[in-house]
């Protein structure tokens, strides 16, 4: 008998036992493909990738107890009454009982995603750190055309409109937008909520064409749990800024197509609250009718009435307001005033959804042309009006007219940068992005240093340090000299042991060569001792010894390794000569671009 046999009908074991192919968990579930695949995207399960797979590599597969869990989930039952709705309604209307097929779509089983949030986010961070691809998600639903007899609903369309718009309102309104960079997928934004880094991605304002290779029913399904989940994170987020949710618009402006504007109109004025004259009324007509009330209530309700405000909790809402400004830390406080005391216009062929985003994040205020502006294109108090046409048909001499990229730049380097480069019908400056490490890349673009400089510039770094006096510039000054005289003494001590080391590896080598001294003695040197070559400086000399010295380092180092460590480092060395060249290649394309612009020149 075999070591491991298993008899028939006995218990499996090992990854057998945990893992299950996606036909048989179909078949366990007694339920659709389509079904299936829609629970597992609601409940979050996804397959695994076991590390022996019992029935081929072609299958996928799913641990067990996620299909188990899966098992006993209240929306396997709501999924098996909709399909059997759908069925009663195709026999009504195959039977032409008109009367039973209105009543049966009329009453369609429901279910709510409610209790998913809770189970799949404990807390509230939870949601937080999984809220990116929900973000790209809903403002790219946004964006669709929302045109009846699409593969869209329009209501989902208006939905996901109204919770982007809420969004964007609360992080505009307590100045949470830390970066933003413009490519050509779409517009990429990054907020801090709460401790937690949220980066999402939102189409351009273009005509978008829904394609026939992207499979909607696997998109809309996602949608359903994320338009679920960000309409708790808003609510959530809302109150915790003492704003009701969800928001009243002004109908006049949610007809002109300016939704966030409204909303920041409606959380600028204050969340409406309920006023003290309804309680300290209830609690005397109570005591007309003849009901019992102790004369301390009502005394409370007479002192409750005299409070400025008459609303309860009038003086919590002032020591808020007071402790608001000293909460924040200084990185929202940057941002809040980097637009300050600055007034835009918009004209309407830049991308005005983006920038009434941005400019009320970072503390300016802004209009646009059309109707529900703020204020007219004519007011003498704009400062910057952003234009995207070489020609103006009005041009005001009180303010700048600079190109869309000069806002988003501004708020990457945290600064007001010069208009210069950014005026009408100039080619701007290249729109770096701030996801990137230049540092961590190994090249630093030419604007990306000019930005730097202007950085120091404005916080004055350029400038002495203050408090150094004249003894503290000549103590500065000797200590100074003392470190040059020790530093080049460690150098040429450096030099000393970098020769002995190479004339060490030399003899090593003629060793192993087996040259004898006296074979050595008798062979004539090709140059004489005391003639030097002009080309072998001494710097060529200790470059020479160095790569030598790190070579056999090297080599060394390689040969203690085993053949897992030894791969590991040959996959960095691979990475860093990527690295090397991506670099080498970047400076290629600069220079042959300063030499194309100078050949224009000419």
């Amino acid at each position: 008998m075999p070591k491991h046999y298993r008899p028939a009908g006995k218990k499996k074991e090992g990854n057998a036992a945990k893992y299950i192919t996606r036909s048989k968990a179909i078949k366990y579930l007694q339920i659709s493909l389509a079904t299936f695949r829609k629970l597992c995207i609601l409940k979050g399960v996804f397959p695994r990738q076991p590390k022996k797979k019992v029935e081929g590599n072609h299958k996928t597969y799913y641990h067990m107890k996620d299909i188990a869990f899966l098992l006993h989930d209240p929306l396997i039952e709501k999924f098996r009454e909709i399909k059997v709705h759908r069925k009663k309604v195709k026999k009504a209307v195959a039977k032409k009982n008109k009367d039973l097929a209105d009543r049966l779509l009329n009453r369609p089983p429901t279910y709510k995603l409610d209790r998913l949030i809770i189970e799949r986010y404990p807390t509230f961070v939870d949601a937080l750190r999984d809220l990116d691809d929900c973000l790209t998600m809903v403002h790219l639903f946004a964006a669709l055309p929302a045109v009846d007899g699409e593969r869209v609903q329009v209501n989902r369309i208006h939905n996901c409109r109204r919770l982007s718009h809420e969004w964007q309102a609360y992080i505009s309104r307590t100045h949470s937008l830390r970066k933003t960079f413009i490519s050509v997928k779409g517009i990429y934004y990054q907020a801090e909520v709460q401790g937690q880094k949220i980066t999402w991605l939102t189409p351009h304002a273009l005509q978008q064409v829904l394609t026939d290779d992207v499979d909607f029913n696997v998109m809309l399904t996602f949608l359903e749990f994320y338009e679920t989940l960000l309409g708790f994170v808003n609510f959530k987020l809302y109150h915790s800024i003492n704003v009701n949710y969800p928001p009243i618009l002004d109908p006049r402006l949610e007809a002109l197509a300016a939704e966030l504007y409204a909303l920041c109109r409606y959380m600028s004025a204050g969340p409406p609250r309920v006023t003290g004259n309804s309680e300290s009324d209830g609690l005397i007509e109570d005591r007309r009718d003849g009901s019992s009330t102790d004369e301390s209530e009502l005394r409370l309700a007479q002192l409750q009435h005299q409070l400025p405000t008459n609303e309860p909790g009038a003086l919590m809402h002032l020591v808020e307001e007071s402790t608001a400004a000293d909460a924040d830390d200084e990185e929202t406080k940057e941002c809040k005033t980097l637009f300050k005391n600055l007034k835009f216009y918009l004209s309407r062929e830049v991308p005005r959804e983006s920038l009434l985003f941005i400019i009320p994040a970072f503390g300016g205020t802004v209009s646009w042309e059309g109707e529900g502006a703020p204020f007219n294109e004519t007011d003498q108090d704009i400062t910057h009006q952003i234009v995207d046409r070489p020609t103006q048909s009005h041009v005001f001499l009180s303010r700048e007219y600079v190109q869309p990229q000069w806002v988003y730049d501004c708020v990457n380097a945290r600064i007001i940068l010069p208009t210069e480069g950014y005026l009408v019908g100039r080619v701007p400056p290249p729109h770096l992005s701030p996801f990137v490490d230049n540092d961590a890349e190994g090249y630093i673009p030419e604007y990306a240093e000019t930005i730097k400089r202007l950085q120091a510039a404005a916080r004055n770094e350029v400038l002495p340090l203050p408090g150094i006096g004249d003894e503290d510039l000549d103590n500065s000054l000797v200590v100074a000299m003392m470190n040059r005289t020790e530093s080049n003494e460690a150098a040429e001590k450096k030099k000393k042991l970098e020769m002995l080391e190479k004339q060490y590896h030399e003899e090593l080598k003629m060793e192993y060569e087996g040259i004898t001294f006296s074979n050595l003695s008798n062979k004539k040197p090709d140059n004489p001792p005391d003639v030097v070559n002009k080309d072998d400086t001494q710097e060529d000399h200790v470059e020479d010894a160095n790569e030598q010295a790190e070579k056999d380092a090297t080599d060394i180092t390689k040969t203690l390794m085993s053949r897992k460590q030894r791969g590991l480092l040959e996959a960095i060395e691979i990475g860093k000569q990527r690295e090397r060249e991506k670099v080498a290649l970047l400076k290629k394309r600069k220079k042959n671009a300063e030499s194309s612009a100078s050949a224009k020149r000419r």
